[in-house]
């Protein structure tokens, strides 16, 4: 049973995507509250989310790193603007993947110089 702001109490399986979505995420941000891990690992949780609830997660991920380190695997632009290390996977001839790694304080450094 889950009661999202504004919704009445119904099954999981009756609500949206992002409902779901920001239900499960709920669950796990409350218990690393009660019980902090040293980092929790994230895989698309943010896919389902419209923009206003993918903010809402990127606030909640930034109040939580004090104590947990993110990991989390994302293709939406706004969650990996507030990352500070950002590792792709690209592929610039066909059948050859590469690993690209940024320091996104490092790029805004030489960016501005």
């Amino acid at each position: 049973m889950a009661r999202p702001p504004g919704k009445r109490n119904s099954t999981i399986h009756l609500l949206s995507g992002g409902e779901k979505a920001l239900t499960a995420v709920s669950l796990v941000f409350s218990i690393f509250q009660l019980n902090p891990a040293p980092f929790c690992m994230l895989d698309e949780v943010d896919a389902p989310l419209d923009d206003a609830n993918v903010g809402r997660f990127c606030e909640m991920v930034r109040y939580m790193s004090d104590k947990t380190q993110f990991i989390f695997i994302t293709h939406n632009k706004i969650t990996m603007e507030m990352s500070q290390h950002l590792t792709g996977v690209t592929m610039h001839e066909p059948g050859v993947s590469r690993l690209v790694a940024v320091d996104v304080e490092k790029a805004v450094e030489l960016a501005t110089a």
